[in-house]
């Protein structure tokens, strides 16, 4: 049927046919619009609806110039047709033509407006998807709202797939409200009220909403909407993200009760049953669990492995996690390097280091790359158990074998080769790791800048500061601190307040080492009133007296002579509960007996002596 309409209220009369003979025509008479109330729209003022066969020689003639746009509608007869109601089928069959081109589907949607208030009027399943689908397109969510509550008004509903796509649309769209209203419609019917509550679980579990997945559960529960598989698996998987493992071995008891028959998704619900077990510390019941599986025939998946292992390694059964490690392996069945990691860390901690080289071993044999997190827990672990030589060892033995440290291993290395002094050896590690394109690791950085303070190469470790800012690595306040001591060392009190300074531009916080520190300095330098103004700054913002600051101000103040601040900061330490070393409990004996505070002296060796000796 070809269509033209136009909204101009003296719109001549058009002639309009069908350029595709491929159709059939439906040409609406008197009767037709009789029987379809809703379409004199296009009749009233003066709007012509004219249709002709295709056998119509004469094309569409209009003037262009005075005439408004035409709309060319080509609908199909059949669509029409084969209806017990030819009225409703006529309002269905003309509404969803309108649906399937784009320009004409907000005219589509008026006239569906307008067909609901016709008392005989019931819409089909097809063209409440189609409207749905339009409103969803245009996100038009008030009208979504009110064509939800022509499901009720009619008795007619989506099919579960539309139905689930539409929950899940509304859900990504944040449309709580319209889910909610939705959810109270369908739990009418039985079939499509199962999907369409999984699909709303599933959709707040996504958005990590899962208070609202397990309120949805309670209100299947209260609607007697019987649960499925889908819908089990969803809230204890809530429950799970939660960490409310107790309702999930209430809730798997139930689903096993239920005697669901089997399908994908008991993989998954088996799955969270195994995984809550293993974080509440009970991996031997999730083994069982596992093996019940296996059992049944519910297909097993390599991350029941994964975290099967990690529950023994983080219990200490080192044996059982080695022996699934060993059954994984024959079924080629493990693929997460964070298994491996964990294992070598449960080696680590029980300081069986040599099992950690086998767990290299294990991954060359899977074909797993050794991560850079891997690498380094082997170095550190060896450090820790076996001591700095024992890990720069390991270190060339992993690397003569084709294993490439990364940034943290590289770091960790490093820091290991300067607290041994081999300065020639860190700075070649250093070299190769900026080589390889690790310019921006601020802990090395900050070894190697420690390294040239206690070596006095104090220009190249302002140079390698230059470097590092033009690398794009902002210095921390270990890096300062690393300066502070070094220029503070060499009295260089101008690069001192320079270094400070720039400390508060780049609003890098100083801790009790940067106070420390400046405060030495000027101690050093025999400027006491600018080491006590530090100290006051230090105190004022929370500073807690060590023996380090402690020992420092005490020899201010002796050299001052000011007894009444000694009293002060021999009171805090006291209240504070920092005790005293031989050293520092000598020199402020001292002050006090020199400047004739008996009494005082007798109360600092009722206090501190007994700490100190």
């Amino acid at each position: 049927m070809a269509i033209t309409t136009s909204s101009s209220s003296d719109w001549p009369l058009n002639c309009s046919h069908c350029m595709y003979k491929t159709h059939k025509f439906f040409t609406f008479n008197s009767s037709t619009f009789k029987s379809l109330p809703f379409l004199s729209l296009l009749c009233s003022n003066s709007r012509i609806l004219t249709s002709y066969s295709s056998s119509c020689p004469s094309p569409i003639l209009e003037n262009a110039s005075t005439n408004p746009p035409v709309i060319k509608l080509d609908l199909n007869l059949q669509e029409f047709q084969g209806s017990s109601d030819p009225k409703t089928q006529d309002l269905n069959g003309f509404i969803s033509s309108l649906f399937k081109d784009p320009q004409t589907q907000q005219l589509g949607f008026e006239y569906y407006k307008k067909a609901k208030e016709d008392p005989e009027f019931r819409p089909k399943r097809s063209t409440l998807k189609q409207v749905i689908r339009y409103l969803l397109r245009s996100k038009n969510w008030n009208s979504i709202i009110s064509i939800t509550e022509d499901f009720r008004k009619f008795n007619v509903f989506l099919d579960s797939t539309s139905c689930c796509r539409l929950i899940s649309s509304c859900i990504s769209a944040r449309k709580f409200n319209v889910v909610n209203n939705l959810l109270d419609i369908l739990k009418t019917d039985k079939e499509i009220a199962v999907l369409a509550f999984d699909s709303a679980m599933k959709g707040y579990n996504k958005l990590h909403m899962y208070r609202s997945t397990i309120a949805v559960y309670q209100r299947m529960k209260s609607n007697g909407v019987v649960l499925d598989s889908g819908c089990y698996f969803r809230v204890m998987e809530a429950y799970f993200k939660m960490g409310q493992n107790e309702k999930i071995g209430s809730l798997f008891e139930e689903f096993q009760s239920k005697n669901i028959p089997l399908t994908q998704i008991h993989t998954q619900v088996y799955k969270v049953m195994c995984e809550s077990l293993g974080k509440s510390g009970r991996p031997f019941e999730a083994l069982e669990f596992f093996r019940e599986m296996k059992r049944k025939g519910i297909q097993e998946e390599p991350s029941f492995y994964s975290l099967l292992i990690c529950s023994f390694a983080s219990v200490k059964e080192a044996k059982m996690a080695e022996e699934l490690l060993k059954e994984a392996e024959g079924k080629k069945m493990l693929r997460d390097p964070a298994v491996y990691l964990k294992l070598v860390l449960m080696y680590v901690e029980e300081g069986l280091m040599e099992k950690t080289l086998q767990v290299v071993s294990s991954m060359k044999r899977a074909n797993i790359r050794v991560s850079d997190c891997i690498f380094c827990a082997i170095v550190n672990g060896f450090s820790k158990n076996r001591g700095p030589m024992a890990a720069i060892k390991v270190y060339k033995e992993l690397k003569s074998q084709g294993y490439e440290p990364g940034q943290v291993t590289y770091a960790s290395i490093l820091n290991v080769y300067c607290r041994l002094g081999l300065y020639s050896e860190a700075e070649q590690v250093f070299d190769e790791m900026l080589q390889r394109g690790f310019d921006k690791c601020v802990v090395a950085y900050s070894s190697m800048i420690a390294m040239y303070g206690k070596t006095g190469r104090l220009r190249e470790a302002m140079r390698l500061v230059a470097k590092m800012k033009e690398n794009g690595c902002k210095p921390n306040v270990w890096i300062y601190n690393s300066l502070l001591d070094m220029h503070g060392k060499a009295l260089n009190l101008r690069q001192v307040e320079k270094i400070w300074k720039e400390m508060k531009r780049r609003k890098i916080v100083p801790d009790k080492v940067s106070y420390t520190s400046i405060i030495s300095a000027y101690s050093k330098a025999r400027e006491y009133n600018t080491s006590i103004r530090y100290y006051q700054e230090y105190r004022l913002n929370g500073g807690v007296i060590d023996r380090a600051m402690a020992g420092l101000m005490v020899g201010v103040f002796s050299k001052l002579s000011q007894v009444d601040e000694l009293v002060r900061i021999l009171q805090d330490l006291k209240m504070e509960g920092t005790k005293l070393d031989g050293r520092l409990y000598k020199s402020s004996l001292n002050a006090l007996r020199d400047a004739g505070l008996e009494i005082q002296a007798k109360w600092l060796q009722q206090n501190f002596e007994s700490d100190s000796s």
